[in-house]
């Protein structure tokens, strides 16, 4: 049976439209999606150290893996016997007493986050109202996460139990450079995907010009070689056989 060859070409012409049109459809839908909504937490840079001065860090935030798994849940902030300490943001205290024999503040913060400080003698109360700056209480030396030096260990609990980097509200926290958000284009390849083809079309970026070439000079030549070469012309005209030296001997 003959092949129909209009026909073929019609249908595969068909196939390829189909294909590039759900291809279109897939990268519309994926890059222009809006990336997802942010949990509410503290904004960065939005609240004050809790040791004044500013405190040196003596072990920075390191989350676990995994929920139960070893790490650290804060910070740890040098200080001295007795200092006072502050509340990171405004807020209510929601926690103030002992756990495992170390005094523990607790200071719950709009946008569902909280802010904990330990070891600390409390000075507040359950209820209490603060300010940002606040004293909260005063450092103790049992629990401190270097002893023997005084430390204050502050953490950031954003829901039931997701651990943040307390240094964000200081904005003092390491800069991590993340993956592109979807949606963030290049102007002129949204709507349609034209200008993202032509972006890969040959010959759409200027080329450089080609580096200019120097002019090849002719290699000099020493008077005592130019002076040898016409003599081994002139022996091999007159003679027609070529001098012994210019058979790959060595001038003496």
């Amino acid at each position: 049976m003959p092949i129909n060859r209009t026909r073929l070409r019609t249908r595969i012409v068909s196939h390829v439209l189909r294909a590039l049109l759900l291809l279109a459809a897939t990268l519309t839908c994926c890059l222009t999606s809006p990336a997802p909504a942010a949990s509410a937490r503290a904004a960065p840079g939005s609240g004050v150290w809790p040791l004044e001065p500013r405190p040196e860090v003596v072990a920075g935030f390191d989350p676990p893996a995994t929920r139960w798994g070893r790490g650290h849940r804060g910070v740890d902030l040098a200080g001295r016997a007795g200092q006072m300490v502050l509340a990171a943001e405004a807020g209510q205290v929601s926690f103030a007493g002992t756990i495992a024999g170390r005094g523990v503040v607790v200071v719950q913060h709009e946008g569902g986050t909280r802010t904990t400080y330990e070891p600390v003698t409390p000075s507040v109360s359950v209820g209490d109202v603060l300010d940002a700056g606040a004293p909260v209480g005063h450092l103790q030396l049992f629990g401190s996460h270097c002893f023997p030096r005084w430390c204050l260990h502050w953490g950031l609990v954003e829901g039931r139990d997701h651990y943040l980097d307390p240094l964000l509200l200081v904005g003092a926290a390491p800069v991590i450079l993340l993956p592109l958000q979807p949606g963030v284009l290049l102007q002129g390849t949204l709507p349609g995907l034209p200008g993202l083809f032509r972006s890969l079309l040959p010959g759409t970026f200027p080329s450089l010009p080609a580096p200019a070439q120097a002019p090849v000079q002719a290699p000099v030549q020493a008077p005592a070689q130019a002076t040898a070469q016409a003599t081994v012309q002139a022996t091999v005209q007159a003679t027609g056989e070529v001098p012994a030296q210019a058979r790959g001997w060595a001038w003496r």
